[in-house]
C-alpha cells in the first residue's frame, strides 16, 4: 500500500503510495492510521490545510515552538515542488542540517515531518497545490521560522517569488533553538 523509507534525519520519512490509474484517471490513498503508527507516525492530525503557489514561490521554513510542536504529512497533488527541511533539534546528529526532496504529484510521493524540523518549499513547475496534515492546530504565538537563504542550501532560484514574512525571519545562525 505504501513505500515507507526513513531518511537520514532521525524521524522524517518520504512516504511512496501505489496509485491505481485507468481510463477514468487516478487514486491514491494518502493515509493508513495502522501503518503509519506501526513506522511510529504520528497519526492524530488536528488541522489540514492547503496552499496554491504559482512557479517561483518559497515559502518558509515555517515550524511551530514549545508547547504546540507539530508533525506534519506533506504532499503535492497538482504540481511539483523542491520541499526542504532543516534539523532544528539539537541534541540531533543532524542538527542544522538540511534534507531536500522533489515532491511530485505524478509520482504521489509525501514527506512525513517530525516535531522540530522546520520546512519550507519552492514550486518548481506551473501551479502547484499542497497539503499539509498537521498534528497541532495553528498557533500564531508559536508561529516561528528561519530564513530561507541562511543554512546553505543551494536553492534554484536565488531571486524567489516570498513573502515578506518570510524575507524577515531570522537567520539559522541567529536561531536559540528551543527543541
Amino acid at each position: 500500500m505504501f513505500d515507507i523509507k526513513e531518511t537520514r534525519i532521525k524521524g522524517c520519512f518520504e512516504i511512496k503510495p501505489r496509485i491505481f490509474e485507468d481510463t477514468r484517471g487516478r487514486f491514491v490513498k494518502v493515509f493508513h492510521r495502522d501503518l503509519f503508527e506501526s513506522f511510529g507516525l504520528n497519526s492524530d492530525f488536528e488541522e489540514e490545510y492547503y496552499s496554491i503557489s504559482h512557479k517561483g514561490v518559497l515559502r518558509g521554513l515555517h515550524f511551530q515552538t514549545p508547547p504546540h510542536l507539530h508533525s506534519k504529512l506533506i504532499m503535492c497533488v497538482t504540481g511539483k515542488i523542491l520541499d526542504v527541511v532543516v534539523d532544528l533539534r539539537k541534541n540531533s546528529k543532524t542538527y542544522k542540517q538540511a534534507l531536500s526532496f522533489e515532491i511530485d504529484s505524478t509520482i504521489g510521493n509525501m514527506l512525513y515531518i517530525p516535531e522540530g524540523l522546520a520546512h519550507g518549499f519552492y514550486v518548481i513547475d506551473g501551479d502547484a497545490v499542497f497539503i499539509s496534515l498537521n498534528s497541532k492546530k495553528y498557533s500564531p504565538e508559536n508561529d516561528s521560522g528561519i530564513h530561507w537563504n541562511s543554512f546553505g542550501f543551494d536553492w534554484p532560484d536565488k531571486n524567489p517569488i516570498i513573502s515578506d514574512k518570510d524575507s524577515n525571519m531570522i537567520k539559522l545562525n541567529d536561531f536559540v533553538t528551543p527543541f
